[in-house]
């Protein structure tokens, strides 16, 4: 058999990838991992008992936004990331747009307080737990991002695994938010960023151990 006809044989038998395969199956895993970590907000940690005023001020969408805006960028990196071929890092540079955003609501935020605040508005009240409760809701959306990963085929194994965990933690951060109490925005600048950056590290550690293939 002659190079031409065993590359027409095993071409016959593959089977066509259904349209929006992968983007499918990411959808899965997140929506998986994050109905845990919701649960896990309601009825583990509580949902603040003033979330009907607090969606009618400013501080909430601020860190809806911020945290939702860096998922969906995340993700974006994940899709391209699962498939087979060489991206370049420097392509996914729009994820930091909303940081740098945030980083002017804050010095604008500080801007028109006395420096005698400016801890209190850094540290709030919950800085101690806020990054580690980030990453423990993180778990459950990164699990379901491995699952997606299983019938994917990534190749730049680390970077993927911190994407992944890019991806978990900007989402768990976002449903963090029914329950966190804080209104600064250099309070989730610094301790929402720290989880976040957490779960990152942890998919970058992982991502080569894991999504081997």
């Amino acid at each position: 058999m002659n190079t031409e006809t065993l590359i027409d044989t095993l071409a016959a038998k593959v089977v066509p990838v259904r349209r929006w395969a992968l983007q499918q199956r990411l959808a899965l895993g997140i929506a998986a991992g994050s109905l845990i970590a919701v649960l896990l907000v309601a009825f583990g940690l509580g949902v603040r008992p003033d979330l009907d005023v607090a969606m009618h001020g400013f501080s909430f969408w601020m860190k809806w936004t911020y945290t939702a805006s860096l998922g969906i960028g995340a993700i974006a990196m994940v899709a391209q990331l699962a498939r087979p071929e060489a991206a370049s890092l420097k392509r996914f540079w729009p994820v930091a747009i909303p940081f740098v955003l945030l980083a002017g609501i804050s010095a604008g935020e500080m801007a028109n307080v006395s420096p005698g605040d400016w801890l209190a508005m850094w540290l709030g009240q919950t800085w101690r737990t806020c990054p580690s409760l980030v990453l423990m809701l993180a778990a459950p959306i990164f699990v379901g991002l491995l699952w997606a990963f299983r019938r994917l085929a990534p190749t730049r194994l680390r970077a993927a695994g911190a994407a992944a965990g890019l991806a978990a933690g900007a989402w768990a951060a976002t449903f963090y938010c029914l329950h966190c109490p804080e209104v600064s925005a250099i309070f989730v600048l610094t301790w929402y960023t720290l989880g976040i950056a957490l779960a990152t590290a942890a998919g970058a550690l992982l991502g080569p151990r894991l999504l081997r293939w």
